[in-house]
């Protein structure tokens, strides 16, 4: 099998590509500008953000190498909601989600046999409504400061969440199964 990388630092990412039979990858964390044109969809943003990121890192890989990048944003009413700056970033941003339906997109970029494929992996995910003084608790435990749309679902986030519709997994940050067939056209076989 050709040498796999894994363009991401995410600690999530690297959980779930070990989750998937890739246990044998390196890590290389690309230094990209992450800004994309205004007007793009929420997939056509994640896709040109993590196309950025893969491209970055097949630069600078041997050609037989296999590079996987993601870059997962959640979007409410088609507005995308990055990383909070601060905690009171994070408590605008959860009471904005709270009781509210919004979407968690994720652009998978797999570079390999000199062609990338770059698909996106869209989750619909319900919050219930919670109180300013709940939102806070979460805040005060650290966990939504490194996280788009300021919360973890694989972590005490998921004690906001009422509902899920499409991949789990996409909304921890890498969605399995889309993954799981990209690399299959490059020869990565999972049940062999």
């Amino acid at each position: 099998m050709s040498k796999i990388i894994l363009a991401s630092g995410s600690p999530r990412r690297q959980e779930l590509l070990r989750r998937m039979g890739v246990a044998d990858f390196e890590i290389r964390v690309p230094d990209v500008d992450e800004s994309f044109p205004a007007g793009l969809s929420p997939q056509r943003t994640v896709e040109h953000i993590s196309r950025k990121k893969c491209d970055a890192v097949a630069a600078k890989s041997a050609p037989n190498t296999i590079i996987i990048a993601a870059d997962t944003m959640v979007f409410l009413d088609g507005e995308p909601l990055g990383k909070p700056v601060d905690e009171t970033d994070a408590l605008q941003m959860l009471t904005r989600l709270q009781g509210c339906k919004h979407m968690v997109c994720t652009g998978v970029s797999v570079h390999g046999l000199n062609q990338t494929l770059t698909e996106s992996e869209s989750t619909d995910v319900f919050f219930r409504p919670a109180s300013p003084a709940e939102l806070l608790q979460y805040i005060h435990t650290g966990e939504p400061m490194d996280k788009a749309g300021a919360y973890g679902v694989q972590g005490r986030g998921a004690l906001l969440v009422e509902g899920i519709h499409g991949d789990f997994y996409n909304v921890m940050g890498l969605p399995v199964l889309r993954l799981s067939r990209m690399l299959e056209r490059f020869g990565v076989s999972f049940f062999s």
